[in-house]
């Protein structure tokens, strides 16, 4: 939100300025910010102490703790809600309209929290293998998605999966499944990619009917992944563009794996001192199919990388210049990510 801010006290109370703050909180909106994030954001707008309660849901949040309280004022919204300004001096021109749409914008997003929380089980429920099927139709409906109309299920994981959801448009759903959120929706954005919050990694699973929301899941989670193999590669992986890759992912247990001697010689070279920064070097020659590339992505000098790069050729054993060798390193060390990010 840092190119939304206003510094309301440099601001008069005319209509473009109130205009300003309406986009404001409406972007807050549109973004499905958290209570939490709400109370934040309008602290940094209105440059002093915010707060918003209601007992009725158990909530009391204020921004700026450390901050000195100051004259509260104060707006209701919804039955028990309330949200405040805390100022020590004089209201700035604009605090009436701020309050207003603070009480509006806490009124759809707490409102959005409870859907979220109802559509959770749902989602959890669509997504289930042990589910029957007429209990897999019915959540769908519930969540008005059509049983029989093409859905996709997406893995997110990391970062800001709220962000994830405001990308998607309002009829995406989510459910956190441990530390991975299931994601239903109609549509994914071509550039979702670059929409997509710095630390979030997310697997897209295949368009299927909504009755296949378990085998989308599924190839949502294994796409995800290959968002992990190293630095510079892609935040989100389409189960339908990984072709082979996805058939390896799904047939090897990790311990077919553990027969894999190539696998069983990096384990071995990364113990080593230094052995990390070794497998981090030999990522980033796969990726880039060349010494001094390898060098620049990993931000060391090309006579370093040459030198990793030979002494983990004599630790695995064969060259990764001859002809498919860099092809056999690049295998092993997806063999061995896959077996370490169980799906």
């Amino acid at each position: 939100m840092k190119g939304l801010l206003l510094r309301l006290s440099g601001l008069d109370a005319d209509a473009e300025n109130a205009v300003r703050v309406i986009g404001f909180f409406d972007r807050l909106i549109a973004g499905r910010a958290s209570p939490r994030a709400l109370v934040r954001a309008t602290a940094t707008l209105a440059e002093c102490p915010a707060g918003l309660a209601d007992p009725s849901r158990g909530i009391s949040l204020r921004s700026e703790p450390g901050a000195a309280a100051g004259e509260r004022s104060v707006r209701e919204f919804a039955e028990t809600g309330l949200v405040w300004l805390e100022r020590t001096g004089a209201p700035l021109p604009l605090d009436e309209i701020v309050l207003e749409r603070f009480a509006f914008a806490a009124t759809v997003l707490l409102e959005r929290e409870h859907d979220r929380r109802d559509d959770a089980a749902l989602v959890e429920l669509v997504v289930s293998a042990d589910a029957a099927e007429a209990e897999r139709s019915r959540a769908l409906r519930a969540m008005r998605f059509e049983p029989s109309a093409p859905l996709h299920v997406l893995a997110v994981a990391g970062g800001d999966a709220a962000a994830v959801l405001g990308a998607l448009g309002p009829d995406a759903r989510a459910a956190a499944l441990g530390p991975v959120h299931a994601v239903l929706a109609r549509d994914v954005p071509a550039d979702l990619e670059h929409r997509t919050p710095d630390g979030t990694r997310i697997g897209i699973g295949p368009a299927l009917p909504g009755a296949g929301a378990p085998e989308s899941w599924r190839a949502a989670r294994s796409a995800l992944r290959f968002t992990t193999l190293g630095e510079g590669l892609p935040a989100v992986v389409r189960h339908d563009r990984l072709g082979a890759l996805a058939a390896i992912a799904a047939r090897l247990r990790p311990e077919d794996i553990a027969q894999v001697a190539d696998v069983a010689a990096l384990d071995r070279l990364a113990a080593e001192p230094h052995g990390d920064d070794v497998l981090e070097v030999l990522v980033a020659f796969c990726a880039t199919g060349s010494t001094r590339k390898a060098a620049a992505r990993v931000h060391r000098h090309h006579s370093t990388i040459a030198a990793r790069l030979s002494h983990a050729e004599r630790r695995l054993g064969f060259s990764f210049h001859a002809p498919g060798g860099r092809l056999r390193l690049d295998l092993a060390l997806l063999l061995r990510h896959l077996r370490d990010e169980p799906g």
